[in-house]
């Protein structure tokens, strides 16, 4: 593995929010960590959510931190709301649907590189 990127600090204010996959009309996100130049398999951003209505298998462990308005999780056994300061636990195979009519948020996920295969 390469070494690992030094300590920094990232400011919400400087994020920059680019549309998520097919669904961003719905989710725009700023990435953390875990681009590869960090050198970690943790990655982490922001998220927001804005009419947003996802369906989604999670693929990797993730811990969501609502940090404004209100995530839903509709899951199969059941839906999970947080609101700011809340999070959400997500173990590797959860299928779900994402439900925000305005959110923002904070995620960490490992594997970091989990689409690569």
């Amino acid at each position: 593995m390469a070494d690992k990127a030094p300590a920094r600090v990232t400011s919400l204010s400087a994020a920059k929010f680019m549309p998520r996959f097919e669904y961003g009309h719905m989710a725009q996100a700023s990435v953390v960590t875990g681009t590869g130049e960090d050198g970690t398999r943790l990655g982490s951003g922001f998220v927001r959510m804005k009419d947003a209505s996802i369906p989604w298998t999670v693929q990797y462990d993730e811990v969501i931190l609502v940090l404004e308005g209100e995530l839903t999780v509709r899951t199969r056994d059941g839906d999970l709301r947080a609101g700011p300061m809340d999070c959400i636990w997500l173990p590797n195979g959860t299928e779900l649907t994402y439900v925000a009519v305005s959110a923002l948020m904070f995620y960490a996920i490992e594997p970091a590189n989990w689409a690569e295969g």
